[in-house]
């Protein structure tokens, strides 16, 4: 009788997670660092979901903060910092991606990075961090809680579209009462002389409204 293979079933927190890179490093005068990328691998048979959370949120967008990564495949999550300013420089912040199968919710396994702010490249070389510097890092993170990026997604995505704005419909109807008002000219009407309008302001208010119309049906 043949005996059928069953994967083990994984503790929580037990499952290695590879990211790359480990540090995040944001230079205040360069606009092109701003703009980082995290690459999370999974080499394992079985697909995962991620989830990336901060210490910090405010100062970070993260484009697609949760998702999935398909088996022995990889994907990019893009984190840009929108708070570069001096009073960040040297703060080190965190983030934490949480990786789970697709069917549970319990998380399998997770791996922080750290990331911080620096006012130039040219005046910081890139060198290893001493002891210190990691204990203090430890000490800073020791009680730090982590905190959801899903929020910021949005401003990264298209956003929905809410209809036509309210100067849009205000402008379409001026535009119909004008087209409504008697032509200049026009000896058989009641409505006072003085708003009587001539073909080519007619012309004018017809070819707004067509623009308009456009636009109400872009939305």
């Amino acid at each position: 009788m043949q005996q059928q293979h069953r994967q083990p079933e994984l503790v929580e927190g037990s499952l290695p997670v590879f990211v790359f890179p480990t540090e995040l490093v944001f230079y205040a005068d360069e606009q092109s660092s701003h703009k980082q990328v995290l690459t999370l691998y999974n080499p394992y048979e079985f697909a995962l979901k991620f989830k990336v959370l901060c210490t910090a949120p405010n100062k970070y967008t993260v484009v697609d903060a949760t998702g999935a990564v398909k088996p022995q495949c990889c994907v990019d999550i893009v984190i840009r910092h929108r708070d570069v300013r001096a009073c960040h420089y040297g703060v080190y912040d965190k983030f934490r991606l949480q990786v789970s199968e697709q069917s549970q919710r319990k998380a399998l396994g997770r791996k922080e990075v750290t990331a911080t702010l620096r006012p130039s490249a040219s005046q910081e070389p890139p060198s290893p961090r001493t002891q210190d510097e990691e204990r203090r890092i430890k000490e800073q993170f020791a009680d730090s809680e982590f905190f959801e990026q899903t929020a910021f997604q949005t401003a990264e995505s298209r956003p929905v579209a809410g209809g036509p704005s309210l100067l849009t419909v205000l402008l379409g109807l001026v535009c119909m009462a004008a087209l409504m008002l008697p032509t200049l000219g026009e000896q058989e009407s009641t409505v006072p002389v003085y708003l009587h309008l001539s073909v080519n302001k007619k012309l004018v208010a017809a070819y707004v409204l067509g623009l308009l119309t456009m636009v109400i049906l872009r939305t």
